[in-house]
């Protein structure tokens, strides 16, 4: 049995649409990057992941950093399990709210110049391409690969907490939920 971890980055700096796009951690997502770490670390030998991969994003290479150093390996980018695009053309002050509208229905009444719904099936093929994996990776598209699994059409349908470690496996039918990572306790991402 193959396992692959997929993690929230920690509790980032600024919430998302504040000035800075591409905000790193703050305190708190420090500490949560370190217990993610300690946490896979302490897995037994067969379940330990073998490769951290992460989203481009600083966030999720902050929080990739304590988990790549415990494992002695390198972080490996992988675009495709980033962050969900923003339509060509809109103004990134204009992303909140678009993205506040996308997380209200499905993937395929996203308005935007992609293909919402292959996105989501692309992010999950591309969680499946790293077995043995942890990775780091953002709010939207953990629910693209959940909602992809289950074959729901609604954009969220789990609301992953900062640092939160939601178990699959790769089994002989693809891609499988072993267990949901901890929920927000608030609506606020």
């Amino acid at each position: 049995m193959t396992l692959i971890y997929l993690i929230r980055h920690g509790r980032p700096q600024s919430a998302w649409g504040g000035a800075d796009h591409d905000p790193g951690l703050d305190e708190v997502g420090r500490a949560q990057a370190r217990a993610v770490a300690d946490r896979l670390t302490a897995l037994d030998r067969a379940d330990r992941p073998t490769s951290v991969i992460s989203s481009p994003l600083r966030r999720c290479r902050e929080t990739a950093e304590p988990t790549a150093r415990a494992l002695g390996v390198e972080i490996q980018i992988d675009p495709a399990v980033g962050e969900i695009p923003t339509p060509a053309g809109l103004a990134e002050t204009d992303r909140p709210a678009w993205l506040r509208a996308a997380m209200q229905g499905h993937w395929t009444d996203i308005i935007g110049d992609l293909d919402y719904d292959g996105w989501r099936r692309a992010a999950a093929a591309a969680v499946a391409a790293h077995p043995g994996a942890a990775v780091f990776s953002h709010f939207v598209a953990i629910n693209g690969v959940l909602s992809t699994l289950r074959g729901d059409a609604r954009v969220i349908t789990y609301r992953p907490d900062h640092a939160a470690i939601t178990t699959l496996r790769v089994g002989v039918s693809g891609l499988e939920l072993v267990d949901r990572g901890a929920e927000a306790a608030t609506g606020v991402l």
